[in-house]
């Protein structure tokens, strides 16, 4: 049997762009996919704190260094630039696996690492 646990979550994340005409992902500064132990492509769920929006797409990488937070796509639809997000992913565990700590990124207003748990 396995188990779904929490594996990454970045908080207070700003959306800094939107792009409608895209197939659709969220695009994030690679500092923060690296920090945030995410992969390119990874799926995500992400709540968007600003309308209450919670929904699942994928991620993709942005310039390292940019702070870049963009809704592509449908995603696009679901916030605007200035909207607080979180974004988390999940692991499958097995009965048998150790739990491993989740990572944990606090941000602040200007998509600059405040934390890292």
């Amino acid at each position: 049997m396995y188990t779904k646990f929490l594996k990454s979550k970045l908080q207070g994340l700003v959306v800094t762009e939107k792009n409608l005409h895209y197939s659709g992902s969220i695009k994030l500064d690679s500092e923060f996919i690296e920090k945030g132990k995410l992969q390119p492509y990874e799926s995500v769920l992400v709540i968007n704190l600003s309308n209450g929006e919670r929904f699942e797409t994928y991620v993709i990488p942005a310039k390292k260094g940019t702070k870049t937070v963009g809704l592509q796509g449908g995603t696009a639809r679901l916030g605007e630039v200035g909207d607080k997000l979180i974004i988390m992913s999940f692991v499958y565990i097995s009965e048998n696996e150790k739990i491993p700590p989740p990572t944990v990124l606090l941000f602040d207003e200007k998509n600059n690492i405040k934390t890292n748990k």
